[in-house]
């Protein structure tokens, strides 16, 4: 797997075993990208939560983001992540979290301009850690929510405050993309 644009375009990114996560496609991180480019203005803080190799993150930090806090509770996947921020140059803004997203959630204390999300695809439940991060204050009024999930789980228009804006099928991945109080 490369980073495809930016500052680190071309870095070989290592990643875990396939048992132990699905990393986005560069077809889908591409995607994300490009809607990214379009909807979100400011970069300066992005939390990748379910990190997996840090693929996602590293991506946003390669395209111009100040910060990235990464969110990941396989300890072994956590140390692929510092060695893939260490051999790209971005060790010096970020963070990783080696952790639950939903304990995460309860002890990050800001405000993200960017929140990324790939969850398992077998992890039906996911629609309650949107839930409770919609209810959590690193969501903010111009915060842009991006959620890969399987085309065989159905998210909700809404979670709390947030609205799904837009919504696009790449292949087997689908990308939700919600906003606060905004409605497609």
């Amino acid at each position: 797997m490369r980073v495809i644009a930016g500052k680190a375009k071309g870095f070989r990114l290592k990643v875990p075993n396939k048992l132990a996560t699905r990393p986005a496609t560069e077809l889908v991180r591409g995607a994300i990208f490009s809607i990214l480019e379009t909807m979100a203005d400011d970069w300066s803080q992005v939390l990748d939560l379910f990190s997996g190799s840090g693929s996602l993150g590293i991506e946003a930090l390669s395209r111009g983001a100040g910060w990235v806090d990464f969110v990941e509770k396989e300890r072994r996947c956590c140390a692929i992540i510092k060695d893939n921020l260490k051999k790209t140059g971005f060790n010096t803004q970020a963070h990783v979290y080696c952790a639950s997203v939903t304990r995460a959630i309860t002890f990050l204390d800001k405000e993200y301009d960017i929140i990324l999300m790939d969850p398992p695809y077998s992890d039906m439940s996911i629609g309650n850690t949107v839930t409770q991060l919609a209810g959590s204050g690193l969501v903010g009024k111009e915060t842009t929510l991006v959620i890969t999930h399987s085309p065989r789980l159905s998210m909700e228009p809404g979670y709390g405050p947030l609205c799904l804006v837009k919504e696009h099928r790449h292949g087997d991945s689908m990308i939700a993309i919600y906003r606060k109080g905004e409605s497609s």
